[in-house]
């Protein structure tokens, strides 16, 4: 018995402390009765717990997967071999080719496969009948091809004994032709064995290899670089596999059924922009809409992102169309806009297109403006503003359109408009929401007034833009009758206004163009962004804003602005217009805009206004106080020499509706001739000076000092 005694520990409530190091001197320790003593762990115990950590090992799952793998290769590249021969000796592969024809519905197809089929089968049975005579044949054969070989040999060696004189010399080639066959045997007798024991091996490395080239193994078993499937290139198999998977039953059992042939379903792979394009036709049973929804799975088994893939629905039957995104090319910026790098463009309101961006085949996006009311939504900080201001820009290049603006953000991204617009009013309060809604009524005046002139006359484009709209619909402030300025009512005004000009305005080039952020019915109204031609949305949180932005046939046709990322998309459009090149069949087409900073855009309203005869901006509306006309005549004149009539009338039309919205020439040369300042002809027009305003300007403000003294 050892000397030591086993230290123990009291029984206590507290865990027991690790034992003390068992000294080597004899020692007796007292023992509670209670205490149980604390023994090491079993060695099972120990033993389970570096199993548990040497089966957590990466390593360690690495190795079983790389087994799992191999082994798969072997068996699966067997089960393919198996088919390879069964389909070279039968008709399943015409079979499987007729089935997926006729789920597809083309029955002059799955005709030329039953004529391929039959073919075969003939050509099967003639092999067969020819077998039953060949043993009979082969044995002919071999007698009468010996009996020839050995007549040769014989003559041969009749030859040499003749050049010779030796008779023995008559055997020698059948002799040396008996020696060669004997070492053939020999040579086969000696590679036999080791054929047999490496033969198998080499089979089975075959039927690896085969594995191995149809990754024909769990998805989870394969290598990190094959399981992400990062830029992997779009097959029509990938896109075969990919439908299968997708979770929809009755597409998985038609392409089941189809087996290989399930290519069939799909039309040419081809490149478009920075990415591919094909469209695919669904076998009977299967709706558009259920592919659709999937849009997440599809692109996750073509190993992309969702963003990455785009459904849309062409005009073919049971058809979809996809457009698949090299992996990572959207992540890619775009070149800048041709408006900053052709410092000679300028812009064409009525036959022209606003060079907008790129769509995502990576060709150019250019939209129509002519007579279109535009509307361009989003979340806040994903580009609206830059997108509806480029739009602008562009426009600004045409020196015969006009401008009235109201920017409810207030922070300056529409101030390099001063001296280019007529109107500028910049603020977020209820008093700039008042002094904007002032603005959209007195173009609702103009329009009226452009109406009701003679058949035939034509006008200046007015484009009456406000970005930020929904901070006039959501606003409170009532004027002094109680009306309210925002909301969405009768009585409403600045929906009401919008509403004039969207139901009588594009005949006369009066048009709305509006910016607004996160589309709800209280600050989009209904009406209002249906009134719209082109219809625009950045990325959006839900589907219902969706369809608020651009209406329920863009997304039932595969628009899908909800399923853009926050932050990541920013400058990405989802648009809805006839004015843009749609591919034929869509609803809607995605353009990423080109960014032009507020630098940039200065240089191109510096450009604009130097096309013209200069603008005075008004940064506040009057509200029905005393006119100068003189005085108001001279700002529409600006710094130009010369304006024709009929300019300085539509000037002071849209600077003042109130005052001069029913103005005539006489009216105008009325006031010119009291001060002096008579209009005159000049090229074959009537024109006002510049200086003979100036001039009358002066006299009468002279002659005021004078008569005050």
């Amino acid at each position: 018995m050892s000397e030591n005694v086993v230290h123990l520990h009291k029984h206590t409530d507290t865990p027991a402390a690790e034992p003390a190091p068992v000294d080597t001197a004899p020692t007796v320790l007292t023992v509670v009765p209670d205490a149980p003593p604390v023994r090491p762990a079993p060695l099972w115990v120990r033993s389970g717990r570096a199993v548990k950590t040497a089966v957590t090992h990466e390593r360690t799952r690495s190795a079983s997967r790389a087994v799992v793998r191999h082994g798969l290769y072997t068996f699966n590249g067997g089960r393919i071999a198996a088919r390879r021969a069964w389909d070279g000796r039968t008709g399943s592969r015409y079979e499987r080719m007729i089935r997926a024809a006729e789920a597809a519905g083309n029955l002059e197809a799955a005709e030329e496969w039953e004529e391929r089929l039959q073919r075969f089968r003939a050509a099967r049975h003639h092999r067969r009948m020819d077998l039953l005579h060949s043993p009979v044949d082969a044995a002919k054969g071999v007698a009468v091809g010996a009996g020839m070989s050995v007549g040769v040999l014989v003559a041969l060696g009749v030859v040499m004994a003749i050049s010779t004189g030796q008779v023995a010399d008559v055997v020698t080639p059948l002799s040396a032709t008996i020696d060669f066959i004997a070492l053939l045997i020999r040579i086969v007798q000696i590679v036999w064995g080791p054929a047999v024991t490496i033969g198998p091996f080499l089979a089975l490395l075959a039927l690896w290899s085969v594995g191995r080239k149809q990754h024909a193994a769990p998805q989870w078993a394969m290598p990190a670089n094959v399981r992400s499937g990062e830029g992997e290139p779009i097959t029509p198999s990938i896109v075969v596999k990919a439908l299968r998977d997708l979770g929809v039953p009755a597409l998985a059992r038609a392409i089941k059924e189809m087996g290989d042939a399930g290519a069939s379903m799909l039309g040419p792979i081809t490149i478009a922009g920075c990415g591919v394009e094909v469209d695919v036709t669904l076998p009977s049973g299967v709706s558009t809409n259920e592919v659709q929804s999937k849009r997440r799975k599809l692109a996750e088994n073509l190993t992309r992102h969702e963003h990455e893939v785009f459904i849309t629905i062409p005009q073919a039957a049971r058809t979809v169309r996809l457009w698949i995104a090299d992996s990572g090319a959207l992540d890619e910026p775009i070149g800048p806009s041709p408006l900053v790098t052709d410092e000679t463009m300028t812009a064409d309101y009525k036959k022209g297109k606003a060079p907008w961006g790129q769509d995502l085949r990576g060709d150019a996006a250019a939209l129509s403006l002519y007579q279109r009311h535009l509307l361009i939504t989003g979340l806040s900080n994903q580009g609206k503003t830059v997108a509806l201001r480029s739009l602008a820009l562009w426009l600004s290049l045409d020196k015969s359109v006009q401008f009235l603006m109201g920017d409810l953000k207030g922070v300056g991204d529409w101030a390099m408009f001063d001296g280019l617009a007529t109107t500028l009013i910049q603020g977020p309060t209820d008093e700039h929401v008042i002094q904007v809604t002032e603005m959209v009524e007195s173009a609702v005046d103009e329009m009226n007034r452009r109406i009701q002139a003679p058949p035939g006359t034509t006008f200046p484009p007015l484009i009456v833009l406000v970005d930020e709209a929904q901070v006039a619909f959501m606003c409170p402030a009532k004027d002094e009758d109680k009306r309210p300025y925002g909301g969405s009512k009768a009585n409403s005004r600045y929906f009401m206004a919008v509403r004039k000009i969207h139901n009588q305005g594009r005949a006369v080039n009066v048009l709305m163009w509006q910016g607004t952020q996160d589309p709800t019915n209280e600050n989009l109204p209904k009406l209002v962004r249906e009134g719209a031609h082109t219809r625009a949305s950045l990325a959006l949180g839900t589907e219902s804003q969706a369809r608020m932005a651009l209406g329920d046939k863009a997304v039932d046709g595969g628009a899908a602005p909800n399923l853009l990322r926050p932050g990541l998309d920013r400058g990405t459009l989802v648009v809805a217009s006839d004015g843009i090149t749609i591919p034929a069949g869509q609803s809607s087409i995605t353009v990423r805009t080109h960014y032009i900073d507020d630098d940039a855009a200065k240089a191109i309203t510096d450009r604009a206004k130097a096309l013209r005869d200069g603008v005075t901006t008004l940064h506040a509306i009057d509200r029905g106080e005393e006119h100068d006309a003189l005085a108001d005549i001279a700002a529409v004149i600006g710094d130009a020499t010369r304006v024709r009539t009929k300019d300085v009338l539509a000037r002071l039309a849209t600077r003042n509706p109130g005052a001069y919205g029913g103005w005539s020439f006489i009216d105008l040369k009325r006031v010119l001739d009291d001060a002096g300042a008579e209009p005159y002809k000049s090229d074959g027009v009537m024109v006002v000076a510049r200086d003979r305003v100036a001039r009358a300007l002066a006299n009468r403000d002279t002659e005021g000092s004078a008569s005050a003294e």
